[in-house]
């Protein structure tokens, strides 16, 4: 048998706010109750509140402001996404096997959400799509803006799917690889097949294609995953601006 482990104090008060945010009693846009009656009321000091509440607002259940009483939030997918959005870059920088894992699971995930986007699209979504590729010829030679360009088209099929979940985790996905350092639209040729690539995703996608827009969007990030392999150098992640 295992030995019975004993709860932290601050994790019992943790886990009493969050029984009672989920059972509403603390409703999302509510205010907590201040530190001092939450110590009267559960019978604990300041120092286990203050942790407690602080697990909270890192899970993204409240929001902390100065001179104010905690305010509860209506937790949503990109919140969440957020919250492990640190560990998962050093889970990349340092794991073998990590990005590489990371390129496989963006290939499912992107070539079955653009197909979802593809029944869905508007005459409004094609025109961010557009837009989107009037960029990434525009920024043709800046590679950060052409970057951004190019991980915002991606975001907007996201979207599109009409999953706010799994868009979530795919713009989260794509913010943790482009955090890497990797000049891939340095290559030559690359800048222009990626706009390419680009179009041709955009025109199945126009044309009610789910099955060529799923494609053009397999060879895609295919061949973006085996221009890092060709390259071959370590990655750097890349600071916050």
């Amino acid at each position: 048998m295992e030995p019975v482990h004993k709860k932290k104090l601050y994790q019992e008060v943790l886990d009493r706010l969050i029984a009672a945010i989920s059972t509403s009693e603390f409703p999302p846009g509510s205010q907590l109750p201040s530190e001092r009656e939450l110590m009267s009321m559960i019978g604990v000091g300041r120092p286990s509140i203050r942790e407690a509440m602080l697990s909270l607002q890192q899970m993204g259940l409240i929001k902390i402001s100065h001179g104010e009483r905690a305010r509860v939030i209506n937790p949503t997918a990109e919140v969440l996404v957020d919250q492990i959005s640190a560990a998962m870059i050093m889970l990349l920088a340092t794991s073998p096997r990590g990005l590489e894992e990371l390129k496989e699971a963006r290939l499912w995930l992107e070539t079955a959400l653009v197909r979802m986007a593809t029944r869905n699209a508007t005459a409004r979504d094609l025109d961010r799509l557009a837009a989107s590729i009037r960029e990434l010829k525009e920024a043709r030679g800046d590679h950060a803006r052409f970057v951004a360009a190019d991980m915002a088209f991606h975001g907007l099929i996201a979207d599109m799917s009409g999953n706010s979940m799994v868009a979530a985790v795919t713009k989260g996905m794509l913010d943790w690889l482009s955090r890497f350092k990797r000049d891939l639209v340095s290559v030559r040729g690359a800048e222009r097949l990626t706009i390419e690539e680009h179009e041709k995703i955009h025109k199945a996608i126009a044309a009610g294609d789910a099955a060529t827009a799923s494609a053009m969007m397999a060879d895609h990030i295919t061949r973006a995953n085996d221009l890092y392999k060709v390259l071959g150098e370590p990655m750097k992640v890349e600071a916050d601006a």
